[in-house]
């Protein structure tokens, strides 16, 4: 069951669509959301920039059969956690 509330979802969607690594995001919105609940579990779960950018580099490859070097993962996931310690963190956990 998820413990994230819709408007952290949608913040994370529009910080994966700015990044459209396949370049799709302005005609097909939710081409990312498989990244969404894997993402937000493992920042939950407390998982570093190493680790997200690991993920993101593992789905890029084995997920979208990109090259990850010019994508830039790990900026990615620099993102992704400054945006997890801006919003994220704050959000209300299950039955708050």
């Amino acid at each position: 069951m998820q413990s994230w509330t819709p408007s952290v979802e949608n913040s994370l969607r529009h910080l994966l669509n700015e990044w459209d690594p396949i370049g799709v995001a302005d005609d097909v919105q939710d081409e990312y959301d498989c990244m969404l609940a894997p993402l937000l579990r493992q920042l939950r779960g407390g998982a570093d920039q190493k680790m997200v950018a690991e993920f993101l580099r593992r789905e890029l490859v084995d997920h979208f059969g990109l090259d990850p070097l010019l994508l830039r993962p790990e900026t990615m996931a620099a993102r992704v956690i400054a945006w997890w310690t801006a919003v994220g963190k704050v959000e209300p956990t299950d039955g708050a």
